[in-house]
C-alpha cells in the first residue's frame, strides 16, 4: 500500500485499512476504466475558462491596440464578422505573417476554437509574444 494511503488511514484512526483498501482500488478502478472521459472533462473545463478569460480581457487588449484575427474562410467571414477584426484564413496564415504586427497583442477566432487554437499555435511558433485564443469569433463582440 502507499504510504501516504497508510498514513491517512492512521490519522482518521481507522481500526481497520480494509474500509480505505476497498475506497482506494474502486477509486483507482474508475480512474483505469473512464480516463478519457476525465481527461476530455478537463480539456473542456480548460477551453471554457480559457475563453472567458481572453473575453475578459478584450476590452484591454483593444485599447493595447490588439489585432483581432478571423481564421475563418473568407465565405465564413463574409457570413458575418466582428467590427475590427482581419480575416486570414488558417491556410493562408503561415504565408501572411508579414502582415501581423508583432508588437500588439494577438487575438485569434474561428467558428468554435478549433482553428484559433491552431493558429495560436503557429503564431506562437513564428515568435509571436502575446497571442490569445478567443475562441468563437462572435466573442470578439463581447
Amino acid at each position: 500500500m502507499h504510504p501516504a494511503v497508510r498514513e491517512w488511514a492512521e490519522i482518521l484512526k481507522y481500526d481497520t485499512l480494509q474500509p480505505l483498501l476497498t475506497f482506494y482500488r474502486s477509486s483507482m478502478q474508475l480512474i483505469q476504466d473512464y480516463w478519457p472521459m476525465f481527461a476530455l472533462a478537463l480539456w473542456l473545463g480548460y477551453n471554457w475558462w480559457n475563453t472567458h478569460r481572453v473575453k475578459a480581457l478584450l476590452p484591454k487588449l483593444k485599447a493595447e491596440g490588439a489585432t483581432l484575427i478571423d481564421v475563418r474562410s473568407l465565405a465564413e467571414f463574409s457570413s458575418g464578422n466582428a467590427p475590427g477584426s482581419v480575416n486570414i484564413p488558417l491556410n493562408e496564415l503561415s504565408l501572411r505573417l508579414n502582415e501581423i504586427s508583432r508588437q500588439a497583442p494577438v487575438v485569434v477566432g474561428c467558428a468554435s476554437g478549433t482553428r484559433s487554437g491552431m493558429a495560436k499555435m503557429l503564431l506562437k511558433k513564428h515568435g509571436f509574444k502575446e497571442v490569445y485564443n478567443v475562441g468563437a469569433w462572435s466573442n470578439f463582440i463581447a
